[in-house]
């Protein structure tokens, strides 16, 4: 039976966020006073001063979303102002589903690789294979576009058709290719068999986040069989973060009691809480979830949790460290404001803003010769403008993110499995839920 957290505050990518009405404030102690109302005159004689006489007329529609966009920006790097295009990318990003061909790429030597045509989708059935190059999309040349560019033109409408031409090895000259545009539904849980242990991958949390998790669970235990299955890896290293929702409902999948996560803003009395139910969709099986500096926002929120009540062992590298609640503020029918809010804390009370989460086994995964350098330690705490966090400290917050791509190389994840087959031993593993200091 899946189990639902249902919230009023939900989030978005790269950040916990809660999604809110347009509220309408008094006139007492919220209320601008005189030299605010003087500042924003000056504001307006600016404006007015740059419409009328700049060498150029300038869209006046960009220069007031770009004034927006600097008072936002100057508060945090978080809050931002979201115009149509952004408000439908969210929203997009969030279902985790949109209009496009099915092809998961990257970037090499200036064109478009296919790593992989996913099954059943638009791409797979045109023909498109693994290993092939774009090299134009509907008869413009990718070099010169950014990956994410040539991404957004190959998404679009459903039902609307788009020509690439392919470079593939062996053949003689380019292959034209016409998709047909569908509804492409992302994946947000990857897993797999190890022998007798499973694993799993959250890529992001979005609305098909707790589903997919709960069927791999499903699958995996039925697949080993729930006596032979010694334990899972829930892998979260280079997971940007996604709604919070999905965050305390995955949390919820492995706990049976006590608080997830809290979340505090600027009054008391808009502090929350949210507490798991009865009910562990792996029946207590081990534990260990990967972490990295790439983990972010709703990751951490899973990891401190699991962590804090010792249900699960927190293996990898320092955490990015974002502990900041974004609300979501209808400004009319297409446009939103983003607004930090609020901080959310781990079930011992502590918040990871600018600290991340400390993993109780740290181990740093090496970095091939050839991207030393190139691959940097991140962090929310190295962000300009970030709100200092209750706990940072000169150490700061994240570390080097990066994942080996062939699993035979990762070596936190072999380390993870060793220590599930009982083959190394740390006193890390298996956690005491007993010595937990949280309230269960």
């Amino acid at each position: 039976m899946i189990r639902k957290v249902t919230l009023l505050a939900v989030g978005a990518l790269m950040g916990a966020t809660a999604f809110g009405a347009v509220q309408s404030y008094g006139t007492s102690a919220s209320a601008a006073g005189s030299e605010t109302y003087r500042q924003l005159a000056i504001f307006g004689n600016v404006f007015e001063r740059v419409r009328a006489q700049y060498v150029t007329p300038p869209e006046e529609a960009e220069l007031v979303e770009s004034a927006i966009n600097g008072m936002l920006t100057s508060l945090d790097p978080h809050s931002s102002y979201l115009n149509q295009d952004d408000a439908d990318d969210m929203r997009t990003q969030t279902r985790g589903e949109f209009g496009g061909l099915g092809i998961e790429v990257t970037m090499e030597d200036e064109l478009v690789k296919v790593v992989t045509p996913i099954d059943d989708t638009p791409a797979a059935r045109a023909g498109v294979l693994a290993g092939d190059f774009i090299s134009e999309i509907d008869g413009e040349p990718v070099r010169g576009l950014s990956l994410s560019d040539a991404v957004d033109k190959m998404r679009g409408p459903i039902n609307t058709s788009i020509e690439l031409t392919i470079l593939r090895d062996g053949a003689d000259a380019p292959i034209q290719i016409e998709v047909i545009r569908d509804i492409i539904s992302v994946k947000a849980v990857k897993y797999r068999v190890e022998d007798d242990l499973g694993y799993l991958r959250i890529i992001s949390f979005t609305e098909k986040t707790y589903g997919d998790l709960e069927d791999a669970i499903e699958a995996i235990t039925e697949e080993v069989g729930a006596d032979k299955l010694k334990g899972f890896v829930l892998d979260l290293r280079l997971n940007p973060g996604g709604l919070l929702d999905q965050a305390i409902s995955v949390s919820d999948a492995f706990l049976e009691r006590g608080e997830i996560v809290s979340t505090r803003g600027r009054n008391p009395e808009e502090t929350r809480r949210f507490n798991a139910r009865p009910g562990d969709l792996t029946d207590g099986k081990p534990l260990i979830v990967l972490v990295n500096g790439g983990s972010a926002s709703a990751s951490e929120i899973v990891a401190g949790a699991l962590q804090d009540h010792k249900r699960a062992t927190v293996l990898g590298t320092r955490s990015f460290g974002k502990g900041s609640v974004q609300t979501i503020i209808p400004l009319d029918e297409t446009t939103a404001l983003r607004l930090t809010t609020a901080l959310y804390y781990t079930p011992s009370g502590k918040s990871i803003q600018g600290t991340g989460i400390m993993p109780d086994i740290e181990l740093e995964e090496p970095v091939p010769e050839e991207l030393r350098g190139r691959v940097r330690a991140a962090g929310e705490s190295q962000l300009r403008g970030h709100i200092q966090g209750d706990a940072e400290t000169d150490e700061g917050s994240g570390s080097i993110a990066y994942v080996p791509p062939d699993p035979k190389d990762d070596q936190q994840l072999n380390e993870a499995f060793k220590l599930l087959r009982g083959e190394v031993t740390n006193a890390a593993f298996p956690p005491s839920p007993e010595t937990a200091e949280v309230e269960n």
